[in-house]
């Protein structure tokens, strides 16, 4: 008796860790298919242009200090020519920048990349340019400086498709300026001869189409920045160092407003400090190390960002699905097993294995079906095609067409209830947790009056197979 029940407990468990092998095989096709899809982001962003970050526009005035230094003693003495080349820069005190972006889904193969178009309006203003005139460091120091620049970065040059800039109503043509030290181009604008630098306030103006893919951000490197963006995109998500302090999100897009000031934010100081431009965390290569990741973004300059996400991605919910699936295998042969004791049966192990491999087979038809149809779909599909499956193969292993009709109705349950449980992502644990008391619950309750003693001693003196007449029956016929 002993012996026949605990081969079949080892056999049981071989199958699970079969199963389980077939599980994590599932996992490295969704892992696989999720870096390409990787790639092809990568691809269009090559193509047409990564994620974007924008600074606005800030005047510098290129200035050369000369002066004179005795050197050398006696006869020697004579009167030398030094001189130092520095960088004037003045930031803006107000920036406000209306912007629309409109989404442009791109494709390689059947992955599908979110671009966008931006289009944008950009005015800044200056309340005097005092931090443009120089000062000399040396006594009896000549300084000279040339006219202002003013000059606009982002972190993809490839995806300007327009640019106007006017200062003080002027139209300025705009050229490719220096790269920036740590990534980022530069488009500067030379200052009109026209215009004096005595002239107060100073405002400028420019009219932008910037291209880019998942994600945008902007830097607030003026006194006081607002930035109103909206897009048709009704699935942002919101990032950065600062969050919208309103938003409004629907069904045909969303609309959101920052408001920061030099007081909340250290984006000025770094902008002088030269520090890098970065792209929005959005595109940081996700298999980095995220104190990695940490790291070298604790260099850039702040900004706050929106990426444009698909809030559900078949492959990253494939993936949850796959992590549940031990539970699901589980819970299934759980039920079989119930059936099996209350009902005086026997299944075999190969049975069981076969019952296992359908649900397994669950999770491969769900990934390859979410890349051609909604994640919704495919569920319902996978869901439909191995509960009738497996409800059409118990009428033989149950040993009747009303227990296979109530063992698909518990799946058919079971699979509604793994649907919630990745939809639900926040919820997640209290709901399965919740799923797994009552279901323990649900068997105790049904074999509270079993006698497992002698049901253990009956199945080692052997009953007779489902679905197949024991020896004496078939003596007696």
């Amino acid at each position: 008796m002993k012996s026949a029940v605990l081969g079949k407990a080892v056999a049981l468990a071989v199958i699970v860790l079969v199963l389980l092998w077939f599980l994590v095989q599932v996992q490295n096709i969704v892992a696989e298919r999720t870096d390409r899809q990787r790639e092809a982001q990568r691809s269009v962003a090559d193509s047409l242009a990564s994620a974007q970050t924008l600074l606005a526009p800030m005047l510098l005035r290129e200035c050369t200090e000369r002066w004179e230094v005795e050197q050398g003693e006696g006869k020697e003495r004579r009167r030398v020519t030094q001189e130092r080349t520095f960088t004037l820069q003045a930031l803006p005190d107000t920036l406000d920048i209306a912007a629309r972006a409109t989404t442009d889904l791109r494709y390689r193969g059947i992955f599908e990349v979110k671009a966008f178009v931006l289009g944008a309006t950009v005015e800044a203003q200056w309340a005097s340019l005092a931090a443009l005139q120089p000062q000399p460091l040396h006594a009896g120091g000549r300084v000279t400086c040339a006219l202002p620049t003013m000059r606009l970065a982002v972190s993809d040059a490839r995806g300007i498709r327009a640019l106007a800039v006017t200062l003080q109503g002027r139209t300025l043509p705009v050229v490719a300026g220096p790269a920036l030290a740590g990534g980022g181009h530069t488009l500067e604008a030379a200052w009109p001869a026209a215009v004096s630098l005595d002239d107060g306030v100073v405002t400028a103006k420019a009219t932008l189409e910037l291209a880019g893919t998942e994600s945008l951000a902007f830097v607030p490197a003026a006194r006081a920045t607002q930035v109103k963006l909206a897009s048709d995109w009704p699935h942002p998500s919101f990032g950065g160092s600062f969050l919208p302090i309103e938003r409004t999100i629907g069904d045909d897009g969303f609309s959101a407003t920052w408001r920061v000031t030099a007081l909340a934010s250290r984006a000025s100081q770094q902008v002088l400090g030269a520090q890098p431009l970065c792209r929005p965390r959005a595109a940081a290569d996700p298999r980095a190390a995220m104190g990695q990741e940490a790291s070298a973004r604790a260099s850039c300059i702040e900004s706050f960002d929106v990426a444009f996400v698909d809030p559900v991605s078949a492959y990253a919910l494939a993936d949850r699905a796959t992590k549940y699936g031990l539970l699901f295998i589980g819970l299934t042969f759980l039920g079989v097993a119930l059936i099996e004791v209350t009902r005086r049966l026997r299944v075999h192990p190969v049975q069981y294995l076969l019952v296992g491999l359908a649900l397994t087979m669950f999770f491969l038809l769900l990934v390859s079906l979410g890349e051609h149809v909604t994640f919704a779909w495919a569920y319902l599909v996978a869901g439909t095609a191995c509960t009738a499956l497996l409800a059409l193969y118990g009428k033989v292993v149950l040993g009747g067409t009303r227990r296979a009709l109530w063992f698909g109705v518990a799946l058919a349950l079971l699979y509604v209830a793994l649907y919630v449980l990745l939809l639900r992502e926040q919820t997640a644990l209290v709901l399965g947790s919740g799923l797994l008391f009552a279901v323990l619950a649900a068997v105790m309750l049904v074999t509270r009056h079993i006698d497992w003693y002698q049901l253990f001693g009956q199945l080692g003196q052997g009953s007779a197979g489902v679905g197949t007449p024991s020896v004496e029956k078939r003596n007696n016929a």
